[in-house]
């Protein structure tokens, strides 16, 4: 299986975790803001091209951002990896689920709720979240298989996310499965309150830089240094406020 986490390579390593003697979900919302949407774009091989193109009114206009959020967790009772491996996995995805709830969820060009594309969708294959009350895109060119990765359809990503509309896809975790999302518009907050209230003695949330938590080490720091995490990983309490 080809690695299109887009954030850390680790596929193949087994990765061993300290067993808890209760219960113990560690969720982690991953995240990397203002991305420039230009970088998902093909570039001009013609370097001459690229210099005439360059007017002032192309220096002053503000280049598009996006976000890209990775969504994961640990049972840490069990040593499990993955989001669907969460005692606490139904809320979660309530939780998640309630930040498209003024969208269209589009799987395969059908209409779906956010729990059938968690229970039917194969890894890799495209959610498309829309305003609108139809997907326009060709979802054959923006699924993931073991042929290609994110990296490989960055301008297919790009064309979704400068109408506005996001993409989600599941991706494979050591025993289940995790969440990549990538919008546009920054989502953060909708995403943060509601898993927010989930926190509690079994329910420890962590809000994660993601450019900061590049090594796979850090990555998985609630095997080795939970109380203690990286710089970059930041714990969410109750009483948290951004």
């Amino acid at each position: 299986m080809s690695d299109c986490r887009g954030f850390f390579v680790y596929k193949k390593r087994i990765i061993k975790c300290k067993i808890t003697n209760g219960s113990m979900d560690i969720f982690k919302l991953i995240y990397e803001h203002d991305l420039r949407l230009d970088a998902l774009k093909e570039r001009h091989l013609d370097r001459s091209e690229q210099q005439t193109s360059s007017t002032l009114e192309d220096f002053l206009k503000p280049d598009p951002t996006y976000s890209k959020f990775y969504i994961t967790g640990t049972d840490l009772s069990k040593g499990q990896f993955g989001l669907n491996c969460l005692k606490n996995y139904s809320d979660v995805v309530k939780a998640i689920g309630s930040a498209f709830r003024e969208n269209q969820l589009f799987l395969n060009n059908r209409t779906v709720s956010f729990e059938q594309f968690l229970d039917e969708a194969s890894i890799g294959e495209p959610l498309i979240i829309t305003g609108q009350s139809e997907s326009p895109w060709d979802i054959d060119n923006l699924r993931i298989n073991d042929d290609n990765n994110v990296g490989h359809i960055k301008s297919e990503i790009a064309e979704v996310l400068k109408s506005d509309d996001y993409i989600l896809y599941k991706e494979k975790a050591h025993q289940g499965f995790d969440l990549h999302l990538f919008s546009q518009k920054n989502i953060y907050k909708s995403l943060f309150y509601p898993l927010q209230k989930l926190v509690g003695s079994e329910f420890r949330f962590f809000s994660i830089n993601g450019k900061r938590i590049r090594s796979e080490r850090k990555f998985y720091f609630e095997t080795w240094t939970l109380n203690r995490p990286p710089h970059g990983a930041e714990e969410v309490f109750k009483e948290t406020v951004l």
